[in-house]
C-alpha cells in the first residue's frame, strides 16, 4: 500500500473499537416524582432467550447510521411506549466495553410526566417495569462479591 492510498483510507475514519462485536445503547431514564429524581428500570420478559428476567434500562443493537440518541430512543418507546419527544436528552456518560467484545453507550435522558404515565411495557420484551430513588444509591453500599478465577 503506497502512502497516498494509506492517507486516503485514513481521511475521515472514525476509530472505533478493535474486534468489536456490536454497538448497543440504553436510555438511563430519570423521572421526577414525590421521592426527587429516580431511575426507571424495566425486567426483560421471561419468556426471552437471551438474558429472560434480566433488570436492565431500556435499550439494545444499534442500527446501520444511528446514533447513541436514537437507538435510545427508539428502544425505549419500543419497550416502554415512552414517545421520544417525552424524553428530555441530557447527555451521554462514559460506555463501556462488555466481555463478549460489544459497546454499550448509555443515554441519559430525563422522561416528562406524560412520558412517565405513559408507561406500558411491551409483553414480548418486558415484564414489568419499576422506579428506584436516586437517593437509594447514595444512602446503600453496594455489595460486592469476589470469587477466584482459575483457568483450566
Amino acid at each position: 500500500m503506497d502512502l497516498e492510498k494509506l492517507k486516503r483510507s485514513l481521511l475521515g475514519r472514525t476509530p472505533g473499537l478493535m474486534d468489536a462485536t456490536g454497538q448497543y445503547s440504553v436510555l438511563v431514564p430519570l423521572v421526577e416524582g414525590e421521592e426527587g429524581l429516580s431511575l426507571l428500570y424495566e425486567v426483560r420478559a421471561r419468556t426471552l432467550r437471551s438474558q429472560p428476567g434480566e433488570i436492565c434500562f431500556p435499550g439494545g443493537r444499534m442500527e446501520a447510521g444511528e446514533t447513541p440518541e436514537q437507538c435510545a430512543l427508539r428502544e425505549t418507546e419500543e419497550e416502554l411506549a415512552i414517545p421520544r419527544q417525552e424524553v428530555e436528552v441530557l447527555g451521554r456518560p462514559d460506555f463501556i466495553c462488555n466481555q463478549a467484545g460489544f459497546l454499550m453507550q448509555p443515554v441519559l435522558g430525563l422522561v416528562s410526566a406524560a412520558g412517565f404515565a405513559a408507561v406500558a411495557p411491551s409483553p414480548a420484551e418486558v415484564g414489568e417495569a419499576f422506579t428506584v430513588p436516586l437517593a437509594f444509591f447514595r444512602e446503600t453500599a453496594p455489595e460486592q462479591y469476589v470469587y477466584a478465577l482459575q483457568p483450566d
